[in-house]
């Protein structure tokens, strides 16, 4: 007789029965793997550039070279680990500002649920890109008058780090809602009341009785976040706004390819591989959001 398999090992077995799930993984690592490794896979400095410019794919460049003669696949690997980064510490922003504002809002209830969901609601009404947007201006000129000429890279690295936390700092919304309504279903349940019962305090009662039940819900959601905020920073880097030269992301290798189309001569591998990397990329998390919505759901074995 067989052992009964454990929750993860039913959750494992319905990851896998996912086949676009799966190969949507894979294709992740890789990507993963491949921004990782960047010039040392390649050989080519993603900031040193060379005497063909323009060049279209060949043997010894896979996606080109772009305006400066500087290998394509190489600022591609960079670019996306940018990306990725922007995408993983965004999320994780909106997973804590989210998580926590929707379990005390529905954990406390009455007045102050009511006030803090509306102040969600008028956020919702807001262009939140505005919001990141004027933060960064705002930082921009801050640096110019007091550390630009002092400490560029200090100026640099706070430029990053403002994206990261603007960007999540917007993206927490869905998030909250999500996680109160899970919340507001397990409050009155007999393993959260006779929690409170015994003498275990509010702030046990969430982390040990609530927070875990909500885990899995909170991952799938978590795992559909990353793309958004990949987007939001490619947008943002479009526009011109985003990562600063010389460092590059998907959204700026985009936004240099769509400056150099012009009616006589397109370069199509400017931004045709950018573009479909980005597009790729936000699909395989999609795909993988998606599976681990069903493997984390019990009911899926029914």
């Amino acid at each position: 007789m067989q052992p009964t398999p454990t929750p993860n090992q039913r959750a494992w077995r319905r990851f896998r029965g996912q086949h676009r799930a799966v190969w949507a993984t894979v294709f992740l690592g890789l990507v993963v793997l491949g921004s990782l490794l960047g010039p040392s896979l390649t050989g080519f400095d993603p900031n040193a550039g060379g005497e063909l410019q323009y060049a279209a794919p060949t043997a010894a460049h896979w996606c080109g070279t772009d305006v400066h003669g500087r290998d394509l696949l190489t600022r591609l690997l960079v670019g996306t680990r940018i990306s990725l980064l922007v995408g993983a510490v965004g999320a994780a922003v909106a997973l804590v500002i989210g998580v926590i504002w929707g379990m005390t809002a529905a954990y406390v209830g009455g007045r102050v649920d009511n006030l803090m969901m509306r102040f969600v609601d008028v956020l919702y009404s807001l262009p939140n890109i505005l919001f990141v947007m004027l933060g960064l201006i705002t930082l921009e000129a801050f640096s110019t008058r007091y550390l630009n000429a002092h400490a560029p890279e200090l100026v640099a690295t706070l430029h990053l780090t403002a994206l990261f936390v603007l960007i999540g700092a917007v993206s927490w919304l869905n998030m909250a809602r999500i996680v109160r309504g899970q919340v507001l279903s397990l409050r009155t349940r007999p393993f959260v009341l006779a929690s409170q019962a015994l003498g275990a305090g509010h702030i046990r009662v969430l982390a040990r009785q609530i927070l875990p039940n909500i885990l899995g819900v909170v991952i799938v959601y978590l795992s559909l976040t990353i793309p958004a905020v990949i987007l939001y920073e490619s947008f943002l880097s479009f526009l011109g706004r985003g990562i600063r030269p010389p460092q590059a992301s998907l959204g700026t290798l985009i936004a240099d390819g769509a400056a150099q189309l012009n009616p006589l001569r397109i370069r199509w591998w400017l931004v045709g591989f950018p573009a479909g990397l980005l597009a790729s990329l936000l699909l395989a998390l999609t795909f993988i959001g998606d599976g681990l919505r069903v493997a984390l759901d019990p009911k899926a074995d029914r």
